[in-house]
């Protein structure tokens, strides 16, 4: 089960993942960020401290954004990721393609 929870900051607007994206659920996800784009949205923070798995299909979402936001120069940092979710993102290279931190401030600061 997945729950997204979608807030509007000052200079970012903020995606908090909580529990699991997979196949079920990973078009959520997109929807989520879809609408942050359609907002306007040029800074992207993706709470990831409450994501407890991510699947291929999550990833893929993420993925199909990475050379549109390098375009729109939209910035996109997801931070908090715990270990396990962490190293699928490192063993396939995510950790190379998108932007990623250990703590919110961290990702405040990237965008500052």
């Amino acid at each position: 089960m997945l729950k997204i929870e979608t807030t509007k900051e000052t200079n970012y607007h903020l995606l908090q993942l909580i529990g699991e994206v997979d196949a079920s659920n990973s078009v959520e996800l997109d929807e989520a960020i879809i609408d942050l784009i359609e907002q306007g949205a040029k800074n992207i923070l993706i709470d990831g401290t409450q994501l407890d798995y991510i699947s291929s299909a999550g990833l893929g979402v993420f993925m199909s954004y990475i050379e549109d936001f390098e375009e729109k120069n939209i910035a996109l940092i997801i931070f908090g990721l715990n270990e396990k979710v962490y190293q699928v993102f490192k063993i396939l290279g995510l950790d190379h393609l998108i932007n990623i931190k250990s703590k919110k401030v961290e990702a405040v600061q990237e965008i500052e």
